[in-house]
């Protein structure tokens, strides 16, 4: 009777160990997919800067201030509201 008892935990907790495996997978997977989809939107969203930045006259380059960590993205909404914009020098004279 203890030796059925000792086989069984013994079994018992080598599943929990496979369940806890796997699921630690299963959470690397998941967290490696959320940091790709996140790198996508984060370029896709430089491309769109990038492009707003054209139209406007300026450099594409300057989307690029958006990899500045916490107020990239700050300089540059203010350089493009509150700066001339060279697209539109032409079309003033």
């Amino acid at each position: 009777m203890l030796n059925l008892s000792v086989s069984f935990a013994l079994t018992q907790a080598h599943d929990q160990e496979a369940l806890a495996a796997g699921m630690m997978g299963l959470g690397c997977f998941a967290i490696l997919m959320i940091g790709i989809l996140a790198l996508a939107i984060f370029a896709f969203a430089i491309y769109c800067w990038w492009r707003i930045c054209s139209k406007a006259g300026y450099s594409g380059a300057m989307s690029l201030l958006l990899l500045i960590p916490g107020i990239g993205g700050i300089i540059l909404i203010l350089m493009l509201a509150f700066g001339d914009w060279p697209a539109l020098k032409n079309r003033r004279e």
